[in-house]
């Protein structure tokens, strides 16, 4: 209290000052050392505002008092108040308040989560969906359309005892009306929003605050991850079937955070700090940012704290894929998902006026074009070929099929501006950034999707054909399409630039063209002047994987209640798969080429065998606080994270990949010479089991693991292994990151860690 009263000269001459636009800021306070005057946090806080002026406005300051995910608040200040908090002996940082963003029914067949199952892992479907029945999934998002069938609660039991949680109305949300024993909480965080949209930073409508889904997104991730099983789903004719989410009998607590102008991290960490103390079990966020340091990552914060409660934390690996280091949500305690394909299709054609005909996807449900052969055009000026707002001449492209790159705007908004023109269709062309990845849209004009390749031979034909012309036609639904799963080219790559020692991301699930619930309040192309509804929708991202995953993580909970968070994830993990429906490897829509666990991580999820995967890599709280300190963080950064009053740094790993993580990431630096040792818990069948080690090395790498065998005898036993790779002589170290992996099987399981190596920083 005392460091706050040197303020007050500061104070007074700071009245002298104009006034100054407000920001939101997150403050780091050392919250230990709350004096015993204040019987709350969150009146130190209030307190400590109010110190820094005289000004009767600082008495709504206070924004977020943060409990379990942060230690300390967020406050609207303007910058001269930033700096005399900066100058407080209590405040450890003071960071501007940071915009997140969204990474925007056939997948329960294509996982094998079908009802016709019989026994998994010695749990029947029936057993896991009673087991699953007290399993919570937090969802942070854009909020909920209650409304949707994928909410409903029929033959649900009461809503678990343990549940602190609740529904909040707002003007177009009753919780009587809309919450039930499914959707058994309904939240909402606008204060960071709120603050944004009330500068003069942002021109962005505001909306209802309440935690109705105006946007779509949270519905979708939502009734993914855990929605009830709803017959004759379409988008419009499209995906026709049963729509369900990974844990159909899950409840569902939704949690807005995103609103029109982003997710804001001051209100993320409100989110994320109230689902812990109401009691969820899983925590869903497809939404990030970009990578940093772990104690300035909200997100990566916020979740530390979940795990400690047993919490699991999935989040997307983000969708500024294919470029490397392009990662967001890096932490080791976080899972962190990529996008892959699954074997559903919408096939879409385009036929040249020289007989060619273009295969490509679509989600176009109006009035067809008919057989007659129009005009194509292709306009090489940058923004005219990417067809942006405003590029485009009506006089060139009226009644004529227009050809856009990809890239820059969104895809069905380049239709929008075809159509506003006059065209009367669009062939949307990939470039080299999107390699062979068709993703489908429901656009607003006849319009066809095709890859690199083709969309090469269409810009020629265009380029020498002197009348070009061409038609468009749609061809429904298809499934059981090969190669399935392919990597998405928008998926955001490794390798983590935080910490390149540990390999992300984690895995893969099914993240293009995913059918999920919708809101009503908004068209299938979110586009304003789109005034379709529709009940479900069909979206591609990172965003839709992730909630797959954490679906099935809550099975995992539901099946195995007494696993911690990394057993959950390492069970994910070790069992995930590396080859395709053809039993090739994995393969990268960017360029049609093989995929690498920089893309795919682990592989792609595998839901049965991760249900009994045999061992897992557990990781405790403590080895986490140790995988810090190895990171030459200061002891405030530290305890952003762990906020806790007595941790140090006594122990500390040498190398932040000597924790007990599912996967490796070698790099030969100074030394030719990487070990690390790790520990494996026996989750299998009682009784003794015998696993041996299999080893697959690039030919510049040894790889020697000692012991070679590891015999369990017992449920719950730990045993260890050291692993030394050692680069061969006369590598360069500029020679390219190269990949393997090291397993150990017998003949129920085969628990697999993929191995990144690198021989240089630059990671060419």
């Amino acid at each position: 209290m005392g460091s706050l009263l040197c303020f007050s000269l500061i104070a007074f001459l700071l009245v002298l000052h104009p006034c100054f636009a407000k920001k939101t800021y997150i403050v780091h306070v050392k919250h230990h050392q709350k004096p015993s005057s204040y019987s709350t946090h969150h009146d130190w806080y209030d307190a400590q505002l109010k110190s820094l002026s005289s000004s009767s406005s600082n008495s709504e300051s206070l924004l977020y008092s943060y409990d379990t995910a942060y230690p300390g608040f967020a406050a609207s200040l303007d910058p001269h108040e930033a700096e005399l908090l900066r100058q407080s002996d209590d405040v450890v940082g003071v960071y501007e308040d940071t915009v997140y963003t969204l990474h925007t029914t056939r997948t329960p067949e294509f996982l094998g989560l079908d009802n016709h199952l019989g026994v998994w892992a010695g749990h029947t479907q029936q057993e896991l969906n009673s087991a699953a029945q007290d399993v919570i999934i937090g969802v942070l998002d854009t909020g909920v359309w209650p409304e949707s069938k994928s909410f409903s609660d029929m033959g649900m039991p009461d809503v678990p005892s343990r549940w602190r949680g609740e529904c909040e109305s707002g003007p177009d949300f009753d919780p009587k009306v809309h919450c039930n024993k499914k959707l058994i909480g309904a939240r909402f965080f606008a204060k960071g929003y709120r603050m944004s949209s009330s500068s003069s930073f942002t021109n962005q409508p505001r909306q209802p605050e309440s935690p109705r889904d105006q946007d779509g997104h949270g519905t979708h991730t939502a009734s993914t991850a855990a929605g009830a099983p709803v017959g004759n789903a379409s988008l419009l004719g499209y995906a026709s079937g049963i729509a369900r989410g990974m844990a159909p009998r899950a409840r569902v607590a939704t949690y807005k955070v995103c609103w029109p102008s982003g997710c804001f991290g001051s209100d993320i960490l409100a989110g994320m700090d109230r689902a812990i103390l109401d009691g969820v079990d899983v925590l869903s966020l497809s939404l990030g940012g970009g990578s940093g340091p772990y104690y300035r990552d909200t997100i990566a914060i916020g979740g530390f704290s979940a795990m400690e409660k047993g919490i699991v934390v999935s989040c997307s690996a983000g969708n500024s894929g294919p470029a490397k280091a392009s990662l967001a949500n890096t932490a080791p305690w976080i899972m962190t998902v990529g996008a892959g394909t699954i074997d559903r299709d919408f096939p879409a054609y385009a036929v040249l006026g020289n007989g060619k005909k273009i295969i490509g996807v679509s989600l176009y449900s109006g009035k067809g074009m008919g057989e007659k052969l129009v005009s194509l055009v292709y306009n090489t000026d940058s923004s005219s070929s990417l067809c942006l707002p405003g590029s485009l001449n009506p006089k060139d492209v009226r009644g004529k099929i227009v050809v856009c790159d990809r890239g820059t705007n969104a895809r069905v908004e380049k239709g929008l501006v075809v159509k506003e023109a006059g065209g009367v269709g669009m062939i949307l062309a990939n470039t080299v950034e999107s390699g062979e990845e068709l993703v489908a849209d429901s656009h607003l004009l006849p319009a066809v999707a095709v890859g690199r390749k083709l969309g090469n031979v269409i810009r020629q034909y265009v380029k020498s054909e002197r009348n070009p012309t061409a038609v468009l036609s749609f061809g429904g639904t298809v499934v059981n399409v090969k190669p399935s799963p392919v990597v998405a080219a928008f998926s955001s790559r490794g390798p983590n630039t935080v910490t390149p020692q540990i390999l992300k991301p984690d895995l893969i699930g099914p993240g293009v063209n995913i059918l999920a619930a919708w809101s009503e309040a908004i068209g299938p192309t979110g586009l304003e002047k789109d005034t379709r509804r529709t009940k479900f929708n069909i979206m591609s991202g990172t965003s839709m994987s992730c909630p797959h995953i954490s679906g099935l993580a809550a099975l995992l909970k539901a099946a195995h209640p007494e696993w911690s968070p990394s057993a959950i994830k390492s069970a994910l993990m070790t069992t995930a798969y590396n080859r395709d429906t053809t039993n090739s490897p994995l393969r990268d829509a960017e360029g049609d080429q093989l995929s690498t666990p920089w893309a795919h991580g682990a592989g792609h999820v595998d839901p049965h065998k991760a249900l009994s995967p045999g061992l897992v890599y557990d990781i405790r709280p403590e080895e986490y606080i140790k995988f810090l300190c190895s990171l030459d963080y200061e002891m405030d950064h530290i305890q952003t994270i762990v906020k806790r009053p007595n941790v140090t740094c006594a122990k500390k790993f040498s190398d932040p990949g000597q924790i007990n993580y599912p996967s490796f990431a070698v790099l030969f630096g100074k030394s030719r010479v990487v070990r690390y040792t790790r520990t494996l818990t026996n989750v299998g069948a009682a009784g003794s089991s015998t696993y041996e080690v299999v080893i697959d090395a690039p030919p510049s790498v040894t790889v020697t693991v000692k012991p070679s065998k590891l015999v369990f005898k017992r449920v719950g036993e730990r045993l260890r292994y050291t692993v030394t790779f050692v680069s061969k002589k006369g590598v360069s170290t500029m020679s390219k990151t190269t990949f393997g992996s090291i397993s150990w099987n017998n003949a129920q399981n085969q628990v697999r860690s993929p191995v990144s190596y690198s021989w240089s920083q630059l990671f060419n």
